[in-house]
């Protein structure tokens, strides 16, 4: 697995201490992912690359269930189990800022303003794993691990109702997954975030037309 990555002496360090659980939304193939999203927009738009790999590497190392209400935390937690470890592997102080800040700052639900170029990269290239196809499938997956239904059964768009993403997954569409379409950091993270929109919003309005 760490040969997939830059840095792969690196990357064999980190991956020990990715995951303190994962599951089939968040595993080494989601970590996979979210690198080479990162990296299509490092392409572009420059960065720190070993920053920006501990970053993708070690952002979801501390796992707070999506419906606890410690969720927000998940990220600061992640950062400061990041610290630690980059510490021990003799790191500067700098370096271990920017990874950790890059870190606390990628979460949707903490709403920390990312600072530095390497942090608006992470925060793009973990959200364009949210969105299009994968995205939906992660969605689905999580949704299921939750015993949460598909769609309300009489009102699957919610037109006449309060979303309920922790009951139906199709609401989880409106409440987030829309929203994070439009809200990306970078130039190229967008244009990216555009393409995917498109097929996401595709996957929504072609299950309600099934549906009826």
């Amino acid at each position: 697995m760490h040969h997939e990555f830059p840095h792969p002496d690196l990357a064999r360090e980190l991956l020990p201490h990715a995951f303190d659980h994962r599951d089939g939304a968040h595993d080494q193939a989601h970590l996979l992912r979210v690198w080479r999203n990162a990296e299509l927009i490092l392409a572009v738009e420059g960065g720190d690359t070993e920053i920006l790999l501990a970053a993708c590497l070690l952002h979801d190392s501390v796992w707070v269930d999506k419906q606890s209400p410690e969720r927000s935390r998940a990220s600061r937690l992640a950062a400061l189990k990041a610290e630690n470890v980059l510490s021990d592997l003799g790191w500067a102080t700098d370096q271990i800022q920017r990874t950790s800040h890059a870190i606390e700052a990628h979460s949707f639900s903490a709403q920390v303003s990312p600072g530095s170029l390497e942090a608006r990269i992470l925060q793009d290239a973990d959200r364009l794993d949210a969105i299009g196809f994968i995205g939906v499938a992660r969605c689905m997956y999580i949704a299921g691990m939750h015993n949460a239904s598909l769609y309300h059964i009489s009102d699957p768009a919610a037109s006449n109702r309060d979303h309920d993403d922790g009951t139906y997954a199709l609401d989880h569409f409106r409440t987030k997954l829309f929203k994070l379409c439009d809200n990306f950091c970078t130039p190229t993270g967008q244009k990216m975030a555009d393409e995917r929109s498109a097929k996401l919003r595709n996957f929504y309005n072609g299950l309600l037309a099934e549906i009826g």
